[in-house]
């Protein structure tokens, strides 16, 4: 070997070397399964960024809990145990209201309010993030909630000692003034709660109802349209700054993509999500004249003790997206 080839084989070991110490991979836990459109979302969003960084920064993602558990991945990113993963955000309203307000009872019933209150809330919200050592990516909406039970449900009082199941600080709300009692179940053991009788009933999305196949537990389905809760992608502060410039805008411009394209394919998937629980033999249904009441009498206390927690950024944000 030469002197000359020599050089050259070194100088391209070296640049090997340098391309590999230079690229970053991500593993992003995720709470709910891969087919769910969510999780689907976020490896779309996962290979636009690898794309996008020529491979600089490879997103891999790990759905059904299968990295961490859902209530806890928001404190592996937050701790760097995660650079980056998706979390139901009002899961975390107990640490703070803001993170709650997607969740406030009939307030925000459509995708268009759900969209128009976000944009009211989503600076404190980030702020709130970063305080945490969290930069939001994006967020996603998942379809409006409604009840599932066992049973025919006309009011509230066909709700006393039911066990419900939990997933945040309002549905525990809601089952303490319904009477039901809450119970704390993360999406992806849902089917087996019900199957064994741990819980009977929750209030979730269509999209939940088919990915746990609830027809094989449960016989109602309430289309009360409560609220459209949000997940949302975050990546840990400190991650985050270690990236280049263009690593950072790929992330940020793939997340803009991925919160556009999920909150469409979240309406496409609405009404084909509630003809799927009938199609299984759900009873779908609104909700009586009765039980609807009951529901906006829980949604007014809810409003109020929101805004009582929320304090001063809480009024802010209510106020401006009740402003015309």
């Amino acid at each position: 070997m030469t002197h000359l080839t020599r050089l050259l084989a070194g100088t391209l070991l070296a640049t090997s070397f340098a391309t590999a110490a230079l690229a970053e991979k991500w593993d992003m836990p995720m709470a709910y399964p891969a087919t769910n459109y969510h999780s689907e979302n976020a490896a779309a969003f996962a290979k636009c960024v690898t794309d996008a960084t020529g491979g600089k920064l490879e997103i891999v993602t790990h759905p059904g809990g299968s990295l961490f558990a859902g209530n806890d991945i928001k404190r592996a990113v937050q701790t760097g145990q995660a650079p980056i993963g998706e979390r139901l955000l009002s899961a975390h309203a107990n640490e703070n209201p803001l993170f709650g307000v997607d969740s406030i009872p009939f307030l925000a019933t459509s995708f268009a309010d759900s969209d128009k209150l976000w944009n009211a809330a989503k600076d404190a919200v980030n702020a709130a993030l970063e305080e945490q050592n969290l930069v939001l990516v994006y967020t996603v909406p998942w379809p409006p909630q409604g009840f599932y039970f066992k049973k025919e449900v006309n009011s509230a009082a066909d709700l006393a000692g039911i066990k419900f199941r939990a997933y945040n600080a309002a549905t525990a709300r809601i089952a303490e003034l319904a009477g039901m009692v809450p119970v704390q179940i993360e999406a992806a053991d849902l089917s087996q709660a019900l199957a064994t009788g741990v819980a009977e009933s929750f209030i979730s999305s269509g999209s939940t109802g088919v990915d746990s196949k609830v027809w094989e537990s449960l016989t109602h389905f309430y289309d009360v349209q409560a609220w459209l809760p949000r997940n949302a992608v975050m990546v840990n502060k400190d991650a985050f700054e270690g990236l280049d410039d263009a690593s950072k805008a790929a992330l940020m411009d793939c997340g803009a993509k991925a919160a556009s394209d999920g909150a469409a394919k979240a309406q496409d998937l609405t009404a084909g999500y509630l003809k799927t629980l009938a199609e299984n033999g759900m009873t779908v249904a609104g909700p009586s004249d009765q039980f609807k009441a009951d529901l906006a009498a829980f949604g007014t206390t809810m409003t109020d003790e929101w805004l009582k927690n929320a304090g001063d950024k809480g009024k802010a944000i209510i106020d401006a997206y009740k402003a015309p």
